[in-house]
């Protein structure tokens, strides 16, 4: 009897015992519906196949682009915040006591010096003035007077008809007569200036703020907070940019001698490039023990007046002259605590993490100051699916620099890694 017919011959059995014992029979069938017939097995007098379970499929490694990292000519700038202040900011308060009889201005207004701002009530100033000048005149009158007797008495000594005593308290007279006259000039003085005061004028040019008075209001005046105060003015132009430096920076600056005159460029909040220039003025002398920095100043020119105290800004400062860069899109920093790195990849395809000291971000790529290398193989794109000690597809792109934004693109049909990627100059 043939294979063939053994094989038969058993699955008639193992029907039968299927019909005489449904429970236990038909074991040959339950064999077959889960197994593949490529090996026959003979195992008790019965003949059946079996199949091993297919070996699990490679998962392929991740795709990513990668570049050498750009080497440009650059300025190295170090960067900070700060806020912009008013190159000039005065409280204007009254110099004379009075009730305000108008104003002069609107609320938020571009002002000269020397404008008129509030007119206090001058007439009690004006009555006092035109007294003071009564006083000087009767001075005179006294001066003259004093000058007359003393002059006729001169006259007499030559006859013996004066004495020299006589002599003397007319000639004293004449002196407290014109101490007398030079008091009353110096009344009128002050009353003259109680009226010139009574016309309350902006003392800078600038933006005035609110009215903190209205007319009808009695005001009076005082050394600092003792007088009323009715309104500030800030000077826009020139406006200055204060900011504080670590004493590393510090450090770093004075070395390489950025001092008064450096040049400064400032981005405000909303804005990707730095558009605002200006120079860098003051430096305080000493650094704050508490926070181990020192504060420092700019100055801009503010023309249009857009500049407003108060606002924050980026600024960059200039370190030094220009250096030959390593250059990579920001995107492809990765943060691993307080440590910066970038994922590199071998020629076998295996991914690293570098360690790097980053820079500034210059049209729009971050300089790598050091822990990177120029023949480095740096990922792009498709760094979520690049793992630190795993395989991956490399695939070559380019890395070009573009303000504003990080460039990282991949190269026009692109083939596996084989060599050096290209750079955008």
């Amino acid at each position: 009897m043939n294979m063939l017919q053994s094989f038969k011959r058993a699955e008639a059995d193992d029907d039968a015992a299927a019909r005489a014992n449904p429970r236990t029979g038909g074991t040959l069938r339950r064999r077959l519906a889960w197994a593949a017939l490529p090996v026959l097995v003979i195992a008790g007098g019965y003949a059946y196949t079996h199949r091993a379970a297919p070996a699990p499929m490679a998962m392929p490694a991740p795709v990513v682009t990668v570049s050498a990292p750009l080497q440009r000519e650059v300025a190295l700038w170090d960067d900070y915040v700060g806020r912009f202040e008013a190159s000039r900011s005065v409280e204007v308060r009254p110099r004379i006591s009075g009730q305000i009889v108008a104003i002069h201005f609107k609320d938020g207004q571009i002002v000269k010096a020397g404008q008129p701002l509030f007119t206090i009530d001058a007439r009690p100033f004006q009555a006092a003035l035109a007294e003071a000048q009564a006083g000087v005149a009767t001075a005179r009158s006294d001066l003259a007077l004093a000058q007359v007797d003393l002059d006729r008495a001169l006259r007499l000594v030559d006859a013996d008809a004066v004495s020299q005593s006589e002599i003397d308290r007319l000639r004293a007279r004449v002196q407290a007569v014109n101490a007398a006259l030079a008091a009353a000039q110096a009344r009128v003085r002050a009353r003259t200036l109680d009226v010139e005061f009574a016309t309350v004028r902006a003392p800078i040019a600038g933006r005035v703020s609110d009215r903190r008075v209205d007319a009808g209001n009695l005001v009076s005046s005082g050394d600092g907070p003792a007088g009323t105060l009715l309104t500030t003015i800030n000077a826009f132009d020139p406006i200055y940019f204060t900011f504080e430096g670590s004493e590393a920076l510090f450090l770093k600056a004075k070395r390489e001698g950025a001092g008064p005159g450096a040049q400064v460029q400032i981005k405000l909040q909303d804005e990707s490039d730095y558009r605002w220039t200006g120079t860098l003025d003051f430096t305080d002398n000493g650094l704050d023990p508490r926070s181990g920095t020192i504060r420092a100043r700019a100055v801009l020119a503010n023309g249009d007046l857009f500049l407003t105290p108060g606002m924050f800004g980026n600024m960059r400062l200039a370190s030094g002259e220009n250096v030959k860069a390593l250059l990579v899109p920001d995107t492809a920093v990765q943060t691993d605590q307080a440590r910066k790195t970038l994922l590199v990849v071998g020629k076998d395809g295996t991914v690293a993490a570098k360690p790097v000291v980053l820079g500034p971000v210059i049209d729009g790529l971050r300089v790598i100051r050091s822990g990177l290398d120029a023949n480095d193989r740096v990922v792009i794109t498709g760094t979520q699916s690049a793992m630190p000690g795993g395989k991956v597809q490399a695939m070559a792109g380019r890395i070009a620099p573009d303000a504003g934004t990080s460039s990282a693109q991949a190269a026009p049909h692109s083939t596996p890694l084989a060599g050096q990627a290209t750079f955008a100059r």
